[in-house]
């Protein structure tokens, strides 16, 4: 964008979105003199820095949601936000698939006119005009491993974390059974470490537990792991995962579907690793 004036000098947005300023010859300074700091030019620049910042953050977070999800989104919701750079970097490469699960390739434009624009499974770019798509769950394309493959020959850069996710599946459980214990006995020093790293990572704390709700085959299932309920500076350790339905009612594991659990794992993982680690004592 142009240079604006403020007092004696004028500033601008640079190609990293952060406020610059030159002076009345033209030379760029290396910071923002204090004295025009509050100048309405300045304010309004650093406002509008923190907006597409948050800006970002939310399309980041649209995203993921379609693909936790994996519902259908409208092949025109994908052109009409298209244009906009925030959407478009969450966007870009991702794998998508039609409405059959069918992987279809990875996103490389979205054009009311011109269509979708793929790049298929051969390494073509080609144009396709669904009238919807799905933004799949890793754990839900089969062959994972070579997508990962691919994208990384065709130097394709996701601005979400799909193909290289971690994901867990269900594999040699017990059907019946009503927890996972993996992670469980991950000792903290105080409680209030423990929840902080849970709000960290985006996840709900509530009653004691760490919430990771999903939506799947037409319901939510939240995937819970135990916190405690005492004050925040006592000692606690993480509890085993569980999975409910939204009325509170237990899940056997055989009910969990593979989103449910592939996110119920990982969150119980991510707050184990925050655990406290003793070091061995020197002999």
């Amino acid at each position: 964008m142009g240079w604006i004036g403020a007092g004696d000098y004028e500033v601008a947005l640079d190609e990293a979105g952060r406020v610059v300023c030159r002076n009345k010859a033209g030379r760029r300074l290396k910071t923002v003199p204090a004295r025009i700091a509050d100048e309405p030019a300045v304010v309004q620049l650093r406002q509008l820095v923190e907006w597409l910042a948050r800006h970002e953050r939310e399309c980041v977070a649209t995203v993921e949601r379609w693909m936790i999800r994996s519902l259908p989104v409208p092949a025109a919701v994908l052109a009409r936000v298209w244009p906009d750079a925030a959407w478009r970097a969450a966007l870009r490469d991702l794998v998508v698939t039609d409405t059959s699960g069918a992987v279809a390739g990875f996103l490389r434009d979205a054009d009311p006119e011109r269509g979708i624009g793929l790049v298929d499974l051969d390494g073509d770019t080609v144009r396709v005009r669904p009238e919807l798509l799905r933004i799949p769950h890793p754990v839900l394309l089969d062959d994972l491993a070579e997508l990962r493959d691919f994208a990384t020959e065709l130097d394709l850069r996701q601005g979400i974390g799909q193909l290289h996710r971690e994901v867990w599946r269900r594999d040699g459980v017990d059907p019946e059974a009503v927890s996972v214990d993996t992670f469980a006995g991950g000792r903290f020093k105080q409680l209030r470490f423990l929840a902080g790293r849970a709000t960290s990572l985006g996840y709900r704390v509530r009653g004691g537990q760490a919430v990771c709700p999903v939506f799947e085959a037409g319901r939510t299932v939240e995937a819970r792991v135990w916190l405690g309920e005492y004050e925040g500076y006592e000692e606690t350790e993480t509890g085993p995962l569980t999975w409910s339905d939204t009325a509170g009612r237990g899940l056997r594991l055989g009910e969990v579907g593979p989103v449910a659990w592939s996110e119920g794992l990982r969150m119980a993982a991510a707050l184990h690793a925050g655990r406290e680690i003793e070091k061995e004592k020197d002999k």
